[in-house]
C-alpha cells in the first residue's frame, strides 16, 4: 500500500487519493443496462460522457481499513477483537479463516450533493446519470480495496477472500454496527446512523475472510479486475482493471 498516502490511527489506515478509474459497465448496470446485451444509444452514451466528466471531478475516493485475527469460528459464527459476526453460510462459502479484513469505503459527499443541486434544477436526465456514476464510483472503489487486501494477504501466504457487506445475500444489514466497531468509518468522514444507514450516501463497508485454508473461487474471482503485474497466484487473465495508470 505504499503507492497510496497512508496515515494510520488505533490500528486503523486511512487511504486517500487513490487512483481509482470507474467502470463504465457498472454505471451503466445501474441505469439498467445489462452487459453485453443492451447497448445505449447515443444520446445516452453523450449524457454518459458528460456525467463522467463531471463526476471523476467530484469524487474524492477514501479508505480506511483494519485487520483483525479471527478468535474462533463456529459455523457460520466468527468472533474477532471481541465482536461476533454471523453470515449464512460462510462456513460453506469461506471455509477456515484466520484473519479478517473490515474495510469503509466512501468518495464523499460532492458528488451526491450536485446531483440534489441537479434535481432541483430539474436537469433529470443528467442528475440521474451522475447518481449511476457515483454508484459505479463506489462499487469500483470497493472492488479496489477488495485487490489491496488480497496483494497484502498474498505476501504473508494467505488466501484472501472476495468481499461481502451487510444487507446483501442473506447477510442481515443490522450487523453493520459491528464492522464498524471493529473499524470505525470517522477517520474517512462516514458516519452511521441507528437505521444502519451510512452518511455520505456513497459509501460501502465490506469484510474479506483470510487464511491459508480460506477458499477464494466460490462466486467470482478478483483476479478478473487486479492490476498486479505477475502475480503466481493469478487464477484467470485480468480483464479491466478498477486502477486509473
Amino acid at each position: 500500500m505504499a503507492r497510496d498516502r497512508a496515515v494510520t490511527s488505533q490500528e486503523v489506515t486511512g487511504l486517500a487519493d487513490l487512483p481509482l478509474e470507474i467502470d463504465p459497465d457498472e454505471v451503466l448496470r445501474f441505469q439498467g443496462y445489462k452487459r453485453g446485451i443492451d447497448v445505449p444509444s447515443l444520446d445516452v452514451r453523450a449524457l454518459f460522457d458528460e456525467a463522467l466528466v463531471l463526476g471523476r471531478r467530484l469524487i474524492a475516493p477514501r479508505a480506511a481499513l483494519r485487520w483483525a485475527a479471527v478468535g474462533g469460528q463456529d459455523g457460520d459464527s466468527l468472533e474477532a477483537e471481541g465482536v461476533t459476526l454471523t453470515i449464512p453460510d460462510i462456513a460453506r462459502n469461506w471455509g477456515g479463516v484466520r484473519h479478517l479484513a473490515v474495510a469503509i469505503v466512501t468518495i464523499g459527499d460532492a458528488l451526491e450533493r450536485r446531483v440534489a443541486q441537479l434535481w432541483d434544477a430539474r436537469e433529470l436526465p443528467l442528475a440521474v446519470m451522475l447518481d449511476s456514476v457515483g454508484s459505479g464510483a463506489v462499487e469500483s472503489l470497493a472492488e479496489y480495496v477488495n485487490d489491496l487486501l488480497c496483494q497484502e494477504g498474498i505476501t504473508r501466504g494467505w488466501n484472501v477472500t472476495n468481499r461481502i457487506s451487510p444487507g446483501y445475500g442473506a447477510w442481515d444489514v443490522a450487523e453493520q454496527p459491528l464492522l464498524f466497531r471493529l473499524c470505525p468509518g470517522a477517520p474517512i468522514g462516514v458516519q452511521l446512523n441507528e437505521a444502519c444507514f451510512m452518511t455520505p450516501e456513497k459509501s460501502i463497508s465490506l469484510l474479506v475472510g483470510a487464511g491459508p485454508e480460506a477458499r477464494v473461487d466460490h462466486y467470482f474471482s478478483q483476479c478478473a479486475r487486479c492490476w498486479m503485474a505477475a502475480c503466481a497466484y493469478r487464477r484467470v487473465p485480468a480483464r479491466r482493471t478498477v486502477h486509473r495508470t
